[in-house]
C-alpha cells in the first residue's frame, strides 16, 4: 500500500505556523489585560522579541556571510512592537558590497525579504553599507538609525556603524530639525491635543511627542530611558512618574486600537472609541429612566485628553531643558535674564520666576504671570522653572483664591489687554490655571461634543472662538473676513465680546439648555468681577442668544419681513446686533475648518443688514474709521489741488485691509503719487500708456528716516529685491507694509533709516527714487546674500532662533513668524529664501525689540502645500537665522 503518512512541513511553513501561533497568544493576552497599564511595555517587548527570534531563524536559512548584520530600526529598534506595526530593519553590508553588481548577493537579499513576508513579518527594509547610511542621513533617516539595535550578524560591523553615526551626528542641529518637524506635524494634526478623533501616535500630546524627548536626549548623550533624564537633573521624580504613566496609557490605547481594528490604526475615530472604551472596562452611565448620561467613550476620551495635555506640558518642559543642556555643552553662555519686575525675569522670551517658591509666598503672582505674558511684547511662554513652580502651586488655587478681589481684578485685566489675550488664555488652560480659577471652565476641559461639525473639545472650541473674535480686531487678519473687521474697528469695548466668547458654551454637557445655563454662569461672573450693569446685560444677552442668529439665518426665510422684524425685536438695538453677529461668525468658524463657507457667511451678513434696516439704523457699508480716513485723505488731496476723483482709479484696486493699515496722510500721499499711474487709469497728455515701476520717497512723517513708496507689478522676488537694495545702500528697514492690489500690483510702504546724519536724507530721497526702480526691474539673479556681524551683546547672550510657519484660517495663505537676533541683512536673507522657493510676500510686519527681531509675513506659494518643501524652507531659514 502507498505510504499515507503526511509530509512534514517545510522549515518555512513550520516557522510561519510557530510565529502566527505565538503572536496570536500574545495578542490574546493583551486583549485580556483590561485597563491596567502596568504590563503594556512588557507586552510590546514580547512582540518585538518574537519578531527578533523569527528574523534570526530566517537570517540563518538565508545563509548570509558572517560579515553582514541585521539591525532593527525605528520603533522596532526601541525593542517594542505594536500588534500591526511595520517591522523596520536595516541590512547592513560590509564595505565594498554592491547588490547591483553581485547577482548572488542580490538574490539572497531578495529571497530573505520575500521569506519575511511569507512568514507573516510585515517588514520595511533598507539595504546599505555604513558609508551609504551616513551619506543619506537626513533627519528622518537619522531618527531611524539613532534607535538602531542589532538583531543578528556581525557585532563589529554594527558597533563601528554606531560609533561613526554618533560621531557624525550634530546633536544641536538634530534637535533643531526635529523641533521643526514636530511643529509641522502638530500643524498637520490641527495643532491641538483635543481633536475629537485624535491620532494617539502623531497628534500633539501623542506618543510621538514622548519619543521626541527620548530621541533628542539620546542624540545629546543623556541616555535613552526616562531614568537617564532624571539622573541628568532634567526631570523631577514627579515628572518621571508622569512620563511613565502617560506613555503606558497612550501605548495601551494604541495597542487596543490595533487589536480592535485588526490592522494598523492609530486614530481614535468615532467608530472605534466605544469599542476601545469597553476594552478598558468602561461602560455607559445611565439615569434611572434608562437615558445615557455619560458614554463609555466620553470616559475614555477624557482620560486620553488629560494624558495628552500632560504629555504636551512634559514635552515643553523637557525639550527646553535638553536645548539648554545642548547649548551649554557647545560652550554658549547662559541665557541673559532681563528683569521684568521684582517677581519675574525675561529669559530669552520665557517668563522666569525670581524664586522657586514665589507663588507660595505671593499667590497673587499666579495670575500676574499671565497678565505679564499678555502685555509684554516678545514673550513666548513660560520657562521650565516657572512651569514647575505653577504645578507646585496648584493646591493654592482654591475657593479662597477664586474669591480674592485682587485675583478677580487681574483676571479681568488679562481680558481687557489690547494684545496677547488668546495666547494668555491658551497658556492658562495648558497649565490648568484657567480651570482652577474659573471652576466652571474646569468641567468642560476635555469634554467631547457628539456632533458632526465640532472637531474640538468644548474647552478648545471656546478658546478657538475667543481667538476668532480677537482676530476681528487685528489689522493683519483683516483680509480673512473684511466685513467683520470693519465692524470690529468701530467697537469700543472688545473685552465684552471676549468674555461672551469665553462663556458661550461653558455649560455644555450638563443637560438642559446650555445657553440659558451659561447666561446664569456669566451673570454670576459679571457680578463677582464688578462689571458695569450695561456691559453685563450685553454679555449675558450674547451668551443666551449665541445660537439664535445662525439658526435664523440658516433655517428661516429671510425674505419674510415678519422673520426680520421678530429678530430685530429679539436683539433690541444695533449694538446688540453687531456684537451678536461678530460672536456668531467667530462661533461657526470655531466649530471646524470645514463648516464655514461663503454661503453661510452671506446668509449671516444678509440677516445682519436686513435687521439693521429694521432697527431703523443704516448698515455700515464701510467701517466708520475707514470712512473717516478716506474723508480726511480727500480733504488733503483737495488742498493739494488734485483733480476731482483723481484717487478713484487707485482706490478701486484696494482691499479694505489697505485702508486699515494706513492713516489718512499715507492714503492721500499714495493717491497723489499714483493716481495717474494705475494701470487702466487715464494717462496725462503725452505720457506713455505702459505702466511702469514707481518709487517715491519722503521724510518720514512719524520720526527719523525715510518713508518709501513702491508701486510695481507684483512678482515673487519683488520683496527680496527691495530688501536687497536697502541693504546694499546702507538702510535698515524698521517697518514694511506690503499690499497687493486687485489688479496684481504691489503697493508697498517702507520705513527706513540710515547711518547718515539727518541733513543728508533729502539727498538720499533722490538716490532711492532714481536707483530702486532699476533694482526692482532688473532681470538678473538676486545678489548673493551677506550677513552683517551680530552685536557683542548678541554674541554674549545669543537668542535661539524660532520659526513658525502655518496656514491661515482659509488655508489659502501662510503666516510666517521669525524670531532671531538682529543683524544687518537678515531681512534680505529671509526674503531671498522665500523668493528662491517662488513664495510671494503679501504682508509683512517688521518688529525689532532691542536685539531681537520678530517679523511676521503673510505668504502665498504653491511650494507651501508640500510638507518636504516646507521643511526645506524652514531649515534654510533656521540656518540663516543661526548665521550658518
Amino acid at each position: 500500500m502507498p505510504d499515507a503518512t503526511p509530509q512534514a512541513p517545510s522549515p518555512l511553513q513550520a516557522l510561519r505556523s510557530d510565529y502566527r501561533q505565538k503572536k496570536g497568544e500574545l495578542l490574546d493576552a493583551m486583549r485580556a489585560a483590561g485597563s491596567a497599564t502596568r504590563g503594556v511595555r512588557a507586552a510590546l517587548g514580547r512582540l518585538a522579541a518574537l519578531a527578533d527570534g523569527t528574523l534570526r531563524a530566517l537570517w540563518r536559512q538565508a545563509g548570509f556571510d558572517a560579515s553582514f548584520a541585521l539591525a532593527a530600526v525605528g520603533g522596532y529598534g526601541r525593542g517594542e512592537l505594536f500588534p500591526y506595526s511595520d517591522i523596520d530593519v536595516l541590512l547592513l553590508l560590509p564595505a565594498g558590497s554592491d547588490p547591483a553588481a553581485d547577482e548572488a548577493l542580490r538574490q539572497r537579499i531578495e529571497g530573505f525579504i520575500s521569506q519575511c513576508w511569507d512568514v507573516g513579518l510585515e517588514i520595511g527594509s533598507s539595504v546599505r553599507t555604513v558609508d551609504e547610511c551616513l551619506a543619506k542621513a537626513d533627519v528622518t533617516v537619522q531618527t531611524a538609525l539613532l534607535e538602531a539595535r542589532l538583531v543578528t550578524g556581525d557585532r563589529k560591523l554594527f558597533g563601528g556603524f554606531q560609533r561613526r553615526f554618533m560621531a557624525q551626528l550634530d546633536a544641536l542641529d538634530f534637535f533643531t530639525a526635529k523641533r521643526l518637524e514636530m511643529h509641522q506635524r502638530h500643524v498637520k494634526y490641527e495643532d491641538t491635543p483635543y481633536a475629537l478623533e485624535p491620532n494617539c501616535k502623531e497628534s500633539p500630546g501623542g506618543l510621538r511627542d514622548l519619543q521626541m524627548i527620548l530621541w533628542t536626549a539620546r542624540a545629546a548623550g543623556i541616555g535613552s530611558r526616562w531614568e537617564d533624564l532624571a539622573r541628568a537633573g532634567l526631570a523631577t521624580a514627579h515628572e518621571l512618574r508622569q512620563l511613565k504613566h502617560n506613555e503606558a496609557l497612550l501605548s495601551l490605547v494604541r495597542a487596543r486600537l490595533h487589536l480592535i481594528a485588526g490592522r494598523r490604526e492609530d486614530r481614535l475615530v468615532f467608530d472605534l472609541q466605544n469599542a476601545v472604551a469597553e476594552s478598558f472596562g468602561f461602560a455607559h452611565r445611565q439615569s434611572d429612566d434608562g437615558r445615557i448620561v455619560l458614554r463609555a467613550s466620553e470616559v475614555l476620551m477624557r482620560r486620553y485628553y488629560w494624558a495628552a495635555k500632560a504629555v504636551t506640558q512634559l514635552n515643553q518642559i523637557l525639550l527646553q531643558g535638553i536645548e539648554e543642556h545642548l547649548r551649554a555643552a557647545r560652550g554658549e553662555p547662559p541665557t541673559e535674564l532681563r528683569r521684568i519686575n521684582d517677581r519675574f525675569f525675561d529669559k530669552n522670551g520665557m517668563i522666569e520666576v525670581a524664586q522657586d517658591d514665589l507663588y507660595q509666598a505671593e499667590p497673587h503672582a499666579i495670575l500676574e504671570t499671565f497678565l505679564i505674558y499678555a502685555k509684554t511684547p516678545g514673550l513666548k511662554g513660560l520657562s521650565v522653572r516657572t512651569l514647575r513652580a505653577l504645578y507646585n502651586a496648584r493646591t493654592l488655587m482654591n475657593h479662597q483664591f477664586r474669591g480674592d478681589p485682587v485675583n478677580r481684578k487681574t483676571f479681568l485685566a488679562i481680558l481687557q489687554q489690547p494684545q496677547g489675550i488668546t495666547h494668555a488664555m491658551r497658556l492658562m488652560n495648558q497649565t490648568s490655571v484657567l480651570g482652577r480659577y474659573l471652576w466652571v471652565f474646569r468641567r468642560i476641559v476635555g469634554q467631547m461634543q457628539h456632533d458632526l461639525f465640532h472637531v474640538y473639545t468644548v474647552d478648545q472650541h471656546i478658546l478657538m472662538v475667543l481667538r476668532n473674535v480677537r482676530r476681528f480686531f487685528m489689522a493683519e487678519h483683516a483680509h480673512e473676513y473684511p466685513f467683520c473687521s470693519q465692524l470690529a474697528a468701530g467697537w469700543d469695548k472688545p473685552w465684552v465680546l471676549y468674555v461672551a466668547a469665553l462663556f458661550h458654551d461653558i455649560a455644555k454637557g450638563r443637560g438642559g439648555d446650555h445657553s440659558e445655563l451659561g447666561a446664569g454662569e456669566v451673570r454670576r461672573f459679571c457680578l463677582q468681577h464688578g462689571i458695569q450693569p450695561l456691559d453685563a446685560r450685553l454679555i449675558e444677552f450674547l451668551v443666551r442668544e449665541h445660537l439664535s442668529m445662525s439658526q435664523i439665518a440658516q433655517k428661516e426665510d429671510l425674505s419674510d419681513p415678519e422673520v426680520i422684524q421678530a429678530f430685530a425685536r429679539r436683539v433690541g438695538n444695533e449694538r446688540n446686533l453687531t456684537a451678536l453677529y461678530l460672536l456668531t461668525v467667530a462661533d461657526v468658524r470655531g466649530t471646524s475648518p470645514k463648516v464655514w463657507n461663503a454661503w453661510k457667511g452671506k446668509l449671516l451678513e444678509d440677516l445682519y443688514r436686513l435687521t439693521v434696516r429694521a432697527l431703523g439704523g443704516r448698515a455700515p457699508d464701510a467701517n466708520a474709521v475707514i470712512e473717516s480716513r478716506k474723508r480726511q485723505a480727500l480733504i488733503q488731496l483737495a488742498l493739494a489741488s488734485e483733480p476731482h476723483e483723481s484717487h478713484k482709479a487707485l482706490w478701486d484696486t484696494l482691499e479694505v485691509s489697505y485702508f486699515m493699515r494706513h492713516d489718512a496722510g499715507d492714503i492721500a500721499w499714495h493717491a497723489r503719487q499714483l493716481g495717474r499711474h494705475v494701470p487702466g487709469a487715464r494717462a496725462p497728455a503725452g505720457a506713455g500708456a505702459a505702466p511702469r515701476t514707481i518709487v517715491r520717497a519722503r521724510l518720514s512723517p512719524v520720526g527719523e528716516g525715510l518713508q518709501v513708496l513702491v508701486y510695481a507689478s507684483d512678482r515673487p522676488d519683488l520683496f527680496a529685491r527691495i530688501c536687497g537694495y536697502f541693504e546694499r545702500s546702507g538702510f535698515s528697514i524698521l517697518d514694511a507694509k506690503i499690499h497687493t492690489t486687485r489688479n496684481g500690483w504691489a503697493l508697498d510702504t517702507f520705513q527706513v533709516v540710515s547711518g547718515l546724519v539727518p541733513e543728508h536724507y533729502r539727498e538720499l530721497m533722490n538716490m532711492v527714487e532714481a536707483e530702486l526702480p532699476a533694482a526692482i526691474d532688473s532681470q538678473s539673479p538676486l545678489p548673493a546674500p551677506r550677513l552683517g556681524r551680530v552685536s557683542r551683546r548678541v554674541k554674549s547672550f545669543p537668542i535661539a532662533p524660532r520659526i513658525d510657519l502655518h496656514p491661515d484660517d482659509k488655508a489659502q495663505r501662510w503666516l510666517l513668524t521669525v524670531t532671531a537676533s538682529d543683524r544687518v541683512g537678515l531681512l534680505y536673507n529671509i526674503a531671498r529664501i522665500l523668493a528662491a522657493h517662488g513664495i510671494s510676500v503679501e504682508l509683512a510686519k517688521i518688529t525689532t525689540l532691542g536685539e531681537r527681531v520678530e517679523d511676521m509675513f503673510l505668504l502665498q506659494g504653491a511650494q507651501l502645500q508640500h510638507n518636504k518643501a516646507q521643511l526645506a524652507i524652514e531649515q534654510e531659514l533656521v540656518e540663516v537665522l543661526e548665521g550658518v
